[in-house]
Protein backbone atom coordinates (compact mmCIF):
# COMPACT_ATOMS: atom_id res chain seq x y z
CA UNK A 1 0.00 0.00 0.00
CA UNK A 2 1.41 3.44 -1.09
CA UNK A 3 0.33 6.56 1.39
CA UNK A 4 0.97 10.27 0.34
CA UNK A 5 1.88 12.33 3.34
CA UNK A 6 -1.17 14.64 3.57
CA UNK A 7 -1.96 14.67 7.20
CA UNK A 8 -0.54 18.13 8.18
CA UNK A 9 1.53 16.85 11.59
CA UNK A 10 3.30 14.44 8.63
CA UNK A 11 6.75 16.23 7.38
CA UNK A 12 6.93 16.81 3.22
CA UNK A 13 9.01 15.77 0.91
CA UNK A 14 10.95 19.13 0.85
CA UNK A 15 10.40 20.15 4.60
CA UNK A 16 13.15 19.66 7.32
CA UNK A 17 13.34 16.00 9.27
CA UNK A 18 11.05 16.01 12.07
CA UNK A 19 12.21 15.61 15.44
CA UNK A 20 12.07 11.61 17.04
CA UNK A 21 9.56 11.34 19.47
CA UNK A 22 10.95 11.90 22.83
CA UNK A 23 13.54 9.25 23.68
CA UNK A 24 16.79 8.83 24.82
CA UNK A 25 18.37 6.28 22.65
CA UNK A 26 18.08 2.67 23.12
CA UNK A 27 20.36 1.43 25.97
CA UNK A 28 20.32 -2.33 27.55
CA UNK A 29 18.50 -2.75 30.41
CA UNK A 30 19.33 -5.82 31.31
CA UNK A 31 20.29 -5.01 34.13
CA UNK A 32 16.93 -3.64 35.68
CA UNK A 33 15.03 -0.49 36.93
CA UNK A 34 16.86 1.96 38.76
CA UNK A 35 15.35 3.17 42.06
CA UNK A 36 17.05 5.99 44.09
CA UNK A 37 18.17 4.14 47.33
CA UNK A 38 16.30 5.01 49.76
CA UNK A 39 13.15 5.94 47.98
CA UNK A 40 9.70 5.51 49.14
CA UNK A 41 7.45 4.02 46.40
CA UNK A 42 3.72 3.34 47.63
CA UNK A 43 0.24 3.47 45.92
CA UNK A 44 -0.71 2.81 42.38
CA UNK A 45 3.51 3.37 41.73
CA UNK A 46 4.39 0.43 44.26
CA UNK A 47 2.28 -1.78 42.12
CA UNK A 48 3.97 -0.29 38.98
CA UNK A 49 7.62 -0.78 40.40
CA UNK A 50 6.60 -4.23 41.14
CA UNK A 51 5.30 -5.04 37.68
CA UNK A 52 8.41 -3.52 36.23
CA UNK A 53 11.01 -5.81 38.54
CA UNK A 54 9.19 -9.10 37.79
CA UNK A 55 9.42 -8.09 33.73
CA UNK A 56 13.37 -7.45 34.23
CA UNK A 57 13.37 -10.86 36.27
CA UNK A 58 11.38 -12.55 33.73
CA UNK A 59 13.35 -11.54 31.06
CA UNK A 60 17.11 -12.03 32.55
CA UNK A 61 15.36 -15.57 33.47
CA UNK A 62 14.66 -15.87 30.00
CA UNK A 63 17.86 -14.87 28.58
CA UNK A 64 16.10 -12.21 26.37
CA UNK A 65 18.25 -8.94 26.20
CA UNK A 66 16.44 -5.35 26.09
CA UNK A 67 18.93 -4.06 23.29
CA UNK A 68 17.51 -3.87 19.94
CA UNK A 69 17.00 -7.55 17.89
CA UNK A 70 17.28 -7.84 14.06
CA UNK A 71 14.82 -10.44 14.40
CA UNK A 72 12.38 -8.15 16.30
CA UNK A 73 12.89 -5.46 13.28
CA UNK A 74 12.03 -8.25 10.81
CA UNK A 75 8.75 -9.28 12.41
CA UNK A 76 7.90 -5.93 13.13
CA UNK A 77 8.49 -5.58 9.24
CA UNK A 78 6.69 -8.31 8.14
CA UNK A 79 3.40 -7.24 10.80
CA UNK A 80 3.57 -3.90 9.03
CA UNK A 81 3.98 -5.05 5.50
CA UNK A 82 1.31 -7.95 6.39
CA UNK A 83 -1.01 -5.29 7.41
CA UNK A 84 0.12 -2.68 4.66
CA UNK A 85 0.74 -0.05 7.85
CA UNK A 86 3.88 2.50 7.98
CA UNK A 87 5.08 1.69 10.81
CA UNK A 88 5.28 -1.66 13.05
CA UNK A 89 6.96 -2.34 16.96
CA UNK A 90 7.63 -4.94 19.38
CA UNK A 91 7.46 -2.79 22.41
CA UNK A 92 8.84 -4.32 25.81
CA UNK A 93 7.76 -1.89 28.79
CA UNK A 94 10.94 -1.21 30.77
CA UNK A 95 11.59 1.80 32.25
CA UNK A 96 10.23 3.57 28.90
CA UNK A 97 8.30 1.89 26.05
CA UNK A 98 11.50 0.27 24.16
CA UNK A 99 11.06 -0.75 20.54
CA UNK A 100 13.20 -3.96 20.42
CA UNK A 101 12.00 -4.56 16.99
CA UNK A 102 11.00 -1.35 14.77
CA UNK A 103 10.03 -0.59 11.15
CA UNK A 104 9.29 2.44 9.82
CA UNK A 105 9.65 4.64 6.43
CA UNK A 106 13.29 5.57 5.54
CA UNK A 107 14.32 8.80 6.70
CA UNK A 108 14.30 10.36 3.41
CA UNK A 109 10.65 9.50 2.73
CA UNK A 110 9.06 12.46 4.17
CA UNK A 111 7.23 10.56 6.85
CA UNK A 112 8.35 10.94 10.41
CA UNK A 113 11.64 9.15 11.92
CA UNK A 114 10.93 7.36 15.42
CA UNK A 115 13.05 6.67 18.07
CA UNK A 116 13.68 3.06 20.25
CA UNK A 117 12.02 4.33 23.20
CA UNK A 118 9.55 6.68 24.09
CA UNK A 119 7.45 7.72 27.72
CA UNK A 120 5.04 5.18 29.12
CA UNK A 121 2.13 8.34 28.48
CA UNK A 122 2.34 8.15 25.39
CA UNK A 123 0.40 6.00 22.36
CA UNK A 124 -2.01 3.34 22.87
CA UNK A 125 0.02 0.47 24.17
CA UNK A 126 -0.59 1.28 27.86
CA UNK A 127 -4.48 0.65 27.45
CA UNK A 128 -3.18 -2.84 25.60
CA UNK A 129 -1.15 -3.46 28.78
CA UNK A 130 -3.65 -2.86 31.20
CA UNK A 131 -6.81 -4.37 29.41
CA UNK A 132 -4.30 -7.82 28.64
CA UNK A 133 -5.97 -8.21 25.06
CA UNK A 134 -6.04 -6.87 21.93
CA UNK A 135 -7.08 -3.71 21.10
CA UNK A 136 -8.23 -2.43 17.55
CA UNK A 137 -8.30 1.18 16.38
CA UNK A 138 -9.56 1.62 12.64
CA UNK A 139 -9.79 5.50 13.09
CA UNK A 140 -8.70 7.08 16.76
CA UNK A 141 -10.49 9.86 16.00
CA UNK A 142 -13.36 7.68 16.22
CA UNK A 143 -13.25 7.75 20.18
CA UNK A 144 -12.42 10.75 22.33
CA UNK A 145 -10.65 8.39 24.74
CA UNK A 146 -7.85 7.63 22.42
CA UNK A 147 -8.29 10.53 19.98
CA UNK A 148 -6.07 12.83 22.40
CA UNK A 149 -2.57 11.59 22.24
CA UNK A 150 0.87 13.06 21.82
CA UNK A 151 1.39 10.23 19.01
CA UNK A 152 -1.40 11.81 17.26
CA UNK A 153 0.03 15.02 17.29
CA UNK A 154 3.57 13.85 16.85
CA UNK A 155 3.27 11.51 13.76
CA UNK A 156 -0.01 12.02 12.60
CA UNK A 157 -1.25 8.48 13.26
CA UNK A 158 -5.16 7.89 12.34
CA UNK A 159 -5.29 4.11 12.82
CA UNK A 160 -3.69 1.61 15.73
CA UNK A 161 -4.02 -2.24 16.26
CA UNK A 162 -2.22 -3.53 19.32
CA UNK A 163 -1.72 -6.50 20.99
CA UNK A 164 -0.10 -7.99 24.42
CA UNK A 165 3.00 -9.91 24.53
CA UNK A 166 1.94 -12.37 28.03
CA UNK A 167 3.94 -15.74 29.02
CA UNK A 168 2.89 -18.79 30.04
CA UNK A 169 3.35 -16.80 33.96
CA UNK A 170 0.72 -14.35 33.17
CA UNK A 171 3.53 -11.70 32.89
CA UNK A 172 2.91 -9.00 30.44
CA UNK A 173 6.12 -7.81 28.95
CA UNK A 174 5.02 -5.62 26.29
CA UNK A 175 3.41 -5.52 23.27
CA UNK A 176 3.05 -5.72 19.29
CA UNK A 177 1.85 -2.84 17.39
CA UNK A 178 0.99 -1.52 13.98
CA UNK A 179 0.78 2.49 13.11
CA UNK A 180 -0.40 4.46 10.44
CA UNK A 181 -1.58 8.19 8.96
CA UNK A 182 -4.28 6.53 7.13
CA UNK A 183 -7.73 5.37 8.66
CA UNK A 184 -8.96 2.00 8.21
CA UNK A 185 -12.52 0.69 7.56
CA UNK A 186 -14.46 -1.30 10.09
CA UNK A 187 -14.41 -4.06 7.55
CA UNK A 188 -10.45 -4.70 7.84
CA UNK A 189 -10.56 -4.61 11.54
CA UNK A 190 -10.74 -8.43 11.98
CA UNK A 191 -8.44 -9.02 9.65
CA UNK A 192 -5.57 -6.68 11.14
CA UNK A 193 -6.34 -7.09 14.65
CA UNK A 194 -5.82 -11.08 13.65
CA UNK A 195 -2.52 -9.90 11.86
CA UNK A 196 -1.18 -8.20 15.32
CA UNK A 197 -2.08 -11.57 17.44
CA UNK A 198 -0.41 -13.47 15.52
CA UNK A 199 2.78 -11.83 15.45
CA UNK A 200 2.41 -11.50 18.92
CA UNK A 201 2.30 -15.60 19.28
CA UNK A 202 5.80 -15.30 17.11
CA UNK A 203 7.45 -12.85 19.75
CA UNK A 204 6.63 -15.08 22.32
CA UNK A 205 7.81 -17.84 20.38
CA UNK A 206 11.42 -16.93 19.68
CA UNK A 207 11.46 -15.68 23.49
CA UNK A 208 10.61 -18.59 24.11
CA UNK A 209 13.40 -20.84 21.95
CA UNK A 210 16.08 -17.83 23.17
CA UNK A 211 14.95 -19.45 26.25
CA UNK A 212 16.20 -23.20 25.65
CA UNK A 213 19.41 -22.09 23.73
Amino acid sequence: MSHQPHDPYLVPQTATPALDLPQRGLLDLSHGPSVPAGAAVTGPQAQQAAELAQRYELLRRLGVSTAASEDFDELARDMAEQAGFLYGFVNLFLEEQTFVGLHQPPANSGYVTVGRTMSHDHGWCPEVMARKKALPLHDVHASPRFSGNHVVDSVGIRAYFGAPLIHDSGTVLGTVCIIDPEKRSLNEGRRLRDIVISTGAQVMDHIAHTSVR
